[in-house]
């Protein structure tokens, strides 16, 4: 978390106008590692989160690990109308579209235009896999104003590779890696966003408390969140034999082990 002192450095940057370097983190691997990168040859770049209160326990002990681990705080903003994504939702009395989700809006874009400036550039984790390449793509038609890197993109670091990066450096990942997850982010209740059976399978097999409570959610407001055969259906119509997703195999090939060499040369 961030200090007092750290605080107002970061307020006086905003008044006398200065560039920040901006590294969104969001206590899951990638982000982490992209901030490891970043941090090496900039160290004055500051790590922001957005909190959503939609996180699993272990999240925080991980936060804290890597906070001594790059020795750099966090700042972390927080919408000043919302105090989580299930108020977001109950206020709304919706959960997501194929346009997104109001919670994404509400939690974690208003908190970071807010504290964003125009001269700021943004560090974000997406990796070279190709969805998070793609995702990337989109978020650059989206906000073309933004100066945006991609560091893990640039070095060809996948989630396997982030994921082998932070256990060499010794950094136990967030416990929802080796569930099966494919990242480690709203696990208290589910990525509303999320459509695939599978996902919310292995979400039911793991938390099968906090799957309940979400079923009755959507039940109760009304969103099939889940798709099967381009059909949409509420998450108990999900049949009880359907496959979970595998765990992502932790990897650390050339590429990898080329950036940390980088990032010891830089350092």
């Amino acid at each position: 978390m961030q200090s007092e002192k750290h605080r107002a450095a970061i307020d006086a940057m905003n008044a006398a106008g200065e560039t920040r370097t901006l590294c969104w983190v969001s206590q899951g691997a990638a982000s982490i590692i992209a901030a490891r990168i970043e941090l090496r040859s900039n160290p004055d770049a500051i790590l922001v989160r957005c909190e959503t209160n939609n996180e699993d326990e272990d999240n925080h002990r991980f936060e804290a690990d890597c906070v001594r681990w790059l020795n750099a705080p966090v700042t972390v903003l927080k919408s000043e109308e919302y105090d989580s994504v299930i108020d977001v939702w109950e206020d709304r009395q919706f959960l997501s579209s194929p346009k997104g989700a109001p919670c994404t809006g509400e939690m974690k874009i208003a908190p970071r235009i807010a504290f964003q400036r125009p001269y700021d550039i943004h560090v974000f984790g997406y990796t070279a896999d190709r969805l998070d390449v793609e995702r990337f793509g989109r978020l650059k038609e989206n906000y073309p104003e933004l100066r945006v890197k991609a560091p893990l993109i640039d070095a060809g670091i996948t989630k396997a590779s982030a994921l082998g990066m932070l256990l060499r450096a010794g950094i136990e990942p967030p416990r929802t890696y080796a569930m099966g997850f494919p990242n480690a982010n709203c696990l208290q209740t589910g990525c509303v966003k999320a459509t695939s059976p599978d996902y919310w399978s292995l979400f039911r097999l793991r938390f099968p408390d906090r799957f309940a409570e979400m079923v009755e959610r959507s039940r109760r407001i009304g969103a099939r969140l889940a798709r099967i055969n381009d059909e949409r259906i509420f998450i108990d119509e999900i049949p009880a034999d359907w496959p979970v997703t595998n765990p992502i195999a932790p990897a650390c090939d050339f590429l990898c082990a080329l950036a940390e060499m980088d990032m010891e040369e830089a350092a």
